[in-house]
């Protein structure tokens, strides 16, 4: 049985997509696109676009990039029935990205249900800050799959899955190809074009924007233009007739500049707030499915836009949700308990039902025996008063000491009832662990091959459908 997908929206409105005007897309950007039936759409002739991205990952990363990707399937498909025009779904790659701390890992549950992290490999905190298209996947994707293939449980799926992942994560693969060509073959049938922007072609097409960007200054006194120096990726300041870079202080002219736009145009890339613009230029953008992150910063996006003089794409929320399996939801039921009940740290959820399954007499007596230790002493403090002010603190100190005595025996029963009920703790953690893995939302930590594993294609149909219902009703 399929796990039931509890939808967990980000936000409360969503706003209206721009219009936009339906244009065709350019060779160079349909180069960089995987092939597959969002690509063939995008060349068929005038279109809009509803776009998202994510930085590479290992095994494609954190579920919200699949959710992210189903959100922008769902939202184009509802445009083009609402505009009757085509619109396509378009996926950006972001391998020009540098944070490999952030790439290099990935969560999955075990065959016990406990939880646990797989690492391609650490960078050295001074190595040069390379972007992800040129970071080689190599034999630690071997290791890592090895462990997750040890590590789970045996299924009809489970072949198919590691053969997807390893098709895709060969040792000869740079990190941002790789995760490329898995989403390509986990979504592509399900219309989303994968756009590689750290292509040759998508880099050729993207530098003459770039260039236009280089003189805008944003809040922090930097460009939003990054170039590959000694130190790797990096952001560049104006200074007089130079640009320099943030973290090496290396100098380079406007004309340097536009050279490697000419000759080596994978030495550019933009920042966060860039991409959107350029992303607004390279294809008929009306909307970007966001997380809660990028909703905060696309606004920011402005000047960038201003400066390639281009129509900012409305944000729309992604959708959000978390995959509750039939034994956490068993756990749900009969404790009647939710999922953000679940939520860490642990200890406190596990008290409350503890405290639930005290005898009523006794927890009815602790509150009368708290009632009346107020109630008296309320009434020795007034008494006191009246002959020694000064004593009335004495007396206060003494009933909340008295009160404290209660707590203790309550808090002490309390422990004794979970001593003897370590199953209902063992499923507690369990259940914890697989909403809220390694102390982190599901969606933000477990692969989707940790539940492919289990569930196979059904899985992602599954979700299709529920972001589907969910934008519908937007």
């Amino acid at each position: 049985m399929l796990p039931r997908v509890l939808t967990t929206p980000l936000a409360a409105d969503t706003p209206r997509p721009r219009a936009g005007a339906p244009h065709r897309v350019s060779a160079d950007v349909l180069e960089a696109v995987l092939p597959g039936p969002g690509r063939d759409r995008l060349a068929n002739g005038e279109v809009l676009v509803v776009t998202t991205g994510q930085q590479p990952g290992l095994f494609t990363g954190p579920l919200y990039t699949v959710h992210k990707a189903l959100s922008a399937v769902a939202l184009a498909a509802r445009l083009e029935r609402e505009r009757h025009v085509p619109v396509v779904p378009v996926f950006w790659v972001a391998g020009d990205d540098a944070d490999f701390a952030e790439a290099n890992h990935c969560a999955f549950l075990d065959a016990a249900g406990d939880a646990h992290s797989l690492v391609l490999r650490d960078r050295p905190a001074d190595a040069p800050q390379l972007s992800l298209f040129r970071e080689r996947c190599a034999d630690d994707a071997i290791r890592a799959l090895e462990d997750l293939r040890t590590k789970t449980p045996d299924s009809e799926f489970k072949v198919d899955v590691l053969n997807w992942l390893g098709a895709a994560y060969g040792t000869d693969q740079n990190l941002a190809d790789a995760f490329a060509n898995a989403i390509n073959a986990l979504l592509g049938s399900h219309g989303l074009a994968i756009f590689r922007a750290h292509a040759p072609s998508a880099k050729r097409a993207a530098a003459p924007l770039l260039l236009k960007a280089i003189d805008v200054v944003l809040p922090d006194g930097l460009t939003p233009v990054l170039v590959e120096g000694k130190l790797g990726r990096d952001r560049l300041r104006a200074d007089a007739r130079h640009f320099v870079t943030r973290r090496s202080e290396e100098r380079f002219t406007r004309a340097d500049l536009e050279g490697f736009a000419q000759s080596a145009p994978e030495r550019l890339s933009p920042n966060v707030l860039l991409r959107p613009a350029v992303e607004a230029a390279l294809f008929p953008t009306v909307a970007y499915c966001a997380g809660p992150g990028e909703l905060q910063y696309l606004p920011d996006a402005a000047p960038c836009h201003a400066a390639l003089g281009v129509t900012p794409q409305t944000p729309v929320p992604r959708w959000s949700g978390v995959l509750i399996e039939s034994k956490v939801e068993k756990v749900l039921e009969r404790h009647r308990i939710t999922v953000d009940d679940l939520k860490p740290p642990a200890g406190a959820l596990e008290g409350r039902i503890a405290k639930g399954a005290l005898p009523p007499e006794t927890l009815a007596l602790l509150q009368r025996l708290r009632a009346s230790l107020t109630s008296d002493y309320d009434a020795l403090a007034r008494l006191v008063a009246g002959i020694d002010p000064t004593l009335e603190r004495t007396v206060q100190g003494a009933r909340n000491q008295a009160l404290g005595g209660t707590q203790e025996i309550e808090k002490k029963l309390v422990a004794a009832v979970k001593r003897t009920h370590e199953t209902l703790t063992g499923q507690i953690a369990k259940a914890r662990a697989a909403l809220y893995p390694l102390g982190i939302p599901q969606e933000r930590s477990l692969t989707v091959a940790s539940f492919l594993l289990r569930y196979g294609p059904p899985l992602v149909d599954e979700l299709a459908r529920e972001v589907a219902r969910w934008t519908d009703a937007l």
